[in-house]
């Protein structure tokens, strides 16, 4: 199973989102934002050697934790050499052979967003509640549906002293939200490149990606 990880435009914490995702499914992260990887890094190949045919992907993941993670290249030039057309193929390839892949999707609508939409069993969305971001939340949805990607959940990440109606944002996107406290312990997860879970296991954002985390394995057995 493919699950990629979009939002309208950046800064919005869906690499956060995505890392914890991938902890609480206990499967692969791939960074596929070509451009600007935000994921840690491994000491391997990454995905530009991958793309680019310099390596095979099983060489590139490597254990961060509770899961396993297929960093993205850092540099300019090997994002000039990685064939994201190739994406579609490594995802599959790696779908084929182990536990559920998320994938770290570029922020916007670049072309580089479709080829893993393309791709996955659903989609996980991100945003913050503000109007830009939720506007810009609303064409990637559009996006996804064009590409057959369905609409497993919205990760609402807070901002302190933003109030919002949850199920009003859930009509707008047609999915259901889950959301996300701004709190001092996903800054200090944030920080180390582990999962909330892993940092402050007793805080409330733990709770709420354990919440996230359950809602998209049902979504995903099912597809």
């Amino acid at each position: 199973m493919i699950l990629a990880v979009v939002g309208g435009k950046g800064g919005v914490g869906k690499s956060t989102v995505a890392l914890n995702v991938a902890a609480e499914l206990d499967g692969v992260l791939v960074d596929a934002d070509l451009g600007m990887a935000d994921l840690p890094s491994g000491r391997g190949p990454d995905l530009h050697d991958v793309l680019a045919g310099r390596a095979d992907v099983f060489e590139a993941v490597t254990d961060v934790g509770p899961f396993q993670l297929v960093p993205g290249g850092r540099t300019l030039a090997g994002a000039r050499a990685a064939d994201a057309t190739a994406l579609a193929a490594v995802l599959e390839r790696l779908r084929r052979h182990v536990r559920p892949v998320i994938v770290d999707c570029p922020a916007g609508l670049s072309s580089d967003v479709g080829v893993p939409l393309v791709a996955a069993s659903a989609c996980l969305l991100v945003s913050r509640p503000t109007e830009p971001a939720l506007t810009a939340a609303l064409r990637t949805r559009e996006l996804a549906r064009e590409l057959d990607a369905p609409l497993a959940r919205v990760a609402l990440t807070m901002e302190p002293g933003v109030a919002v109606d949850a199920d009003e944002v859930a009509g707008a996107l047609g999915a259901p939200v889950v959301t996300i406290p701004h709190s001092r312990a996903v800054a200090r997860a944030q920080r180390a490149g582990r999962p909330v879970a892993a940092v402050a296991p007793e805080s409330l954002a733990a709770s709420r990606f354990a919440d996230l985390g359950a809602a998209l394995q049902s979504v995903l057995r099912s597809t």
